[in-house]
């Protein structure tokens, strides 16, 4: 359908856009930048929570808080994959203006996300000291994680819903909106995290308790304020009256983003793994060679934001255009979304190997001997996160019509069998560095296959939308 032939909605805010019509590269980048900022403001706050508790409390309150993380972790992966399919959902439904569609699968997805995340929360608080020994904690880390894992499980719902509703706004073409909640909630965290550990003016001293104390507030916070917005601003997935009831899970749409949605945090899951069984050949080689992996895997935190921001992005504007019928734009975003994050990851891999020596010598001191190792690593594996974020734009445009296993099969055989068999054969005969090249065999392979997959055309037969009947999308009220 022609864009003059479609009804358009003049957005009420800058960050809230149509993807189906437009320059594709602006409309791409302007829609790209505020996830990615979303994304590098998660991981700062991370980062700055892990500072607070090691400073403030000591080195058992942080492995405590890696224990209790490694849990989150897995209910965040699957997080993930089913948002990304509600958010698939809606915004296919955007792109052929069908707002009762959006507002039927916003509601499907807020309504499963409640009640799996209560169920998750009451059995994360009962259940904790028998995770944590699932987990092999050390006995002496248990009393901390404890305190700390109850009071994350209350945190996660809000952080659920939080994760959920940002996805599908997203979907509608709007991710401004969840960077200031994104930001809203990182500020709260992160400058609450030493008023509740050590008790600082009216605030009781909590220890490790007060940190995930912290967490709860902002999450609950933001997402209060993120839900005033909505309703503030009539933006469009607002629920009311008899739309109410969409909040009870549809069967078909909950099917969908279930179907769909589990192999996408399964990709979660198989990056985690893979992680885990190369820390096991990293530690082998003893602990300077673990200390300059852990450190350079801080400095990959950040390297891989763009890709992954730009994987998200591409599927909410390529599912808009698919909605829509709009094959033609669909390669073109594909494409230049593939110039713009070689672009913006090339330009921070060259600045962190420019500034190498004083960026990894503020986590092991320039001394360190552990550093030397830590810049061998970074010239024989960082440029192969340029691999990576193509390969995630391909992936972000094919799962935009459904096709989830693909991406996870093929993510399964580049980070498996072909990282740590390389990594584990290599080893006779290029030692310690097999380690490190295994980063672009596997990278190298995963983009091959990806690229394959594409061009076979397999994907364009896949399908994600659920039907319903077209209405045109209302223009959100001015405040």
């Amino acid at each position: 359908m022609a864009d003059a032939d479609r009804p358009t909605a003049s957005p009420a805010r800058p960050g809230q856009r149509d993807l189906t019509s437009g320059p594709i590269g602006t409309t791409l980048i302007s829609f790209a930048l505020p996830t990615l900022g979303s994304s590098i403001l998660q991981s700062l706050n991370g980062s700055i929570n892990s500072a607070w508790v090691g400073r403030l409390i000591g080195e058992d309150a942080l492995a405590a808080t890696a224990n209790a993380n490694m849990v989150m972790f897995l209910a965040s992966a699957f997080t993930f994959g089913f948002s990304m399919a509600s958010s698939i959902l809606i915004a296919q439904a955007f792109g052929r203006r069908d707002i009762d569609a959006a507002r039927r699968s916003f509601g499907t997805a807020l309504g499963f996300f409640s009640l799996l995340a209560v169920v998750v929360a009451v059995g994360g608080w009962f259940l904790s000291p028998n995770i944590l020994s699932l987990l092999g904690t050390p006995a002496e880390a248990v009393p901390l994680a404890d305190a700390y894992l109850r009071i994350i499980f209350v945190a996660l719902p809000p952080a659920i819903l939080m994760v959920s509703t940002m996805m599908a706004l997203r979907g509608t073409g709007d991710s401004l909106t969840p960077l200031w909640f994104m930001g809203m909630a990182v500020l709260l965290d992160s400058g609450l995290n030493p008023f509740f550990i050590s008790g600082i003016g009216p605030f009781p001293q909590m220890g490790i308790a007060g940190s995930a104390v912290a967490t709860s507030i902002a999450n609950w916070t933001a997402l209060a304020g993120l839900f005033a917005f909505i309703y503030w601003k009539d933006l469009p997935l607002r629920l009311r009256g008899a739309e109410l009831a969409y909040l009870r899970p549809s069967g078909e749409r909950l099917k969908t983003i279930v179907v769909k949605g589990f192999p996408m945090g399964l990709q979660m899951i198989v990056i985690s793994l893979s992680s885990l069984l190369l820390i096991g050949l990293v530690n082998a080689e003893g602990v300077h060679t673990a200390a300059a992996y852990g450190v350079t895997m801080q400095l990959w935190t950040y390297i891989q934001i763009p890709a992954m921001a730009f994987g998200a992005a591409v599927s909410a504007m390529t599912a808009q255009n698919i909605g829509a019928g709009q094959w033609d734009r669909v390669g073109k975003i594909t494409g230049i979304a593939i110039i713009q994050v070689l672009a913006i990851t090339g330009a921070m891999i060259a600045l962190f190997l420019l500034f190498e020596r004083p960026a990894l010598g503020l986590f092991l001191g320039m001394d360190s001997p552990a550093l030397p190792i830590a810049i061998h690593i970074q010239w024989i594996a960082t440029w192969s996160f340029l691999l990576f974020g193509v390969t995630l734009v391909i992936f972000g445009t094919v799962r935009a019509n459904g096709a989830v296993i693909a991406p996870l099969i093929i993510l399964a055989v580049g980070l498996l069998p072909v990282r740590i068999g390389f990594a584990w054969l290599g080893r006779d005969w290029l030692g310690a560095d097999a380690l490190w090249w295994s980063f672009p065999a596997s990278t190298l392979t995963n983009l091959v296959l990806a690229v394959l997959y594409f061009r076979s055309g397999r994907w364009k037969q896949s399908r994600m939308a659920v039907n319903g009947a077209p209405r045109p999308i209302p223009q959100p009220a001015q405040p």
